[in-house]
């Protein structure tokens, strides 16, 4: 079989092309102190994604295992090289603000650890219904209970 120059330049711009990113030298021990300290499963993903390509897998093959496009996987490497930690962290949105402050938050979790009778409950689990009429009670603003789940789902 003949295969001509044209063919041979077209396989090669469909081949995957290396991440030219120059990691920093103690990479992965970074790499490894951010996911034990990571809440988000997000982020969390990124670093074990990131950490994989820091090791010398092909951005592909770490792609398919984590199921990220490699476009997606190759911008977070890239970021990782320039910015560190930093750039695995999701970017600020536009759109209205989180009701869900870092300070409600943390009452969340201390609440989610404690037993609901103590707050007038007939039941020994919380509800996500609950622990909104709870934290709306105490922090005075208005909470529904899908932004609690949302905001366990985050941290649990």
């Amino acid at each position: 079989m003949f295969i001509n120059q044209s063919q041979v330049m077209i396989a090669q711009e469909n081949a995957m092309r290396p991440l030219n990113s120059h990691f920093p030298h103690g990479a992965l021990p970074t790499l490894d102190t951010f996911m034990k300290h990571s809440k988000e499963a997000r982020v969390f993903r990124r670093a074990q994604a990131v950490r994989e390509v820091v090791t010398g897998q092909t951005v592909k093959a770490v792609s398919a295992t984590f199921h990220f496009t490699n476009s997606a996987l190759r911008k977070w490497g890239k970021r990782f090289a320039r910015e560190g930690t930093d750039g695995l962290l999701d970017r600020p949105r536009s759109g209205r603000p989180a009701k869900m402050t870092g300070e409600i938050n943390t009452q969340l979790n201390r609440r989610v650890d404690q037993d609901p009778r103590q707050h007038g409950s007939l039941h020994s689990q919380w509800s996500c219904r609950e622990l909104a009429t709870v934290l709306s009670q105490q922090s005075g603003m208005q909470l529904g209970r899908e932004s609690v789940r949302v905001a366990l789902k985050k941290t649990r």
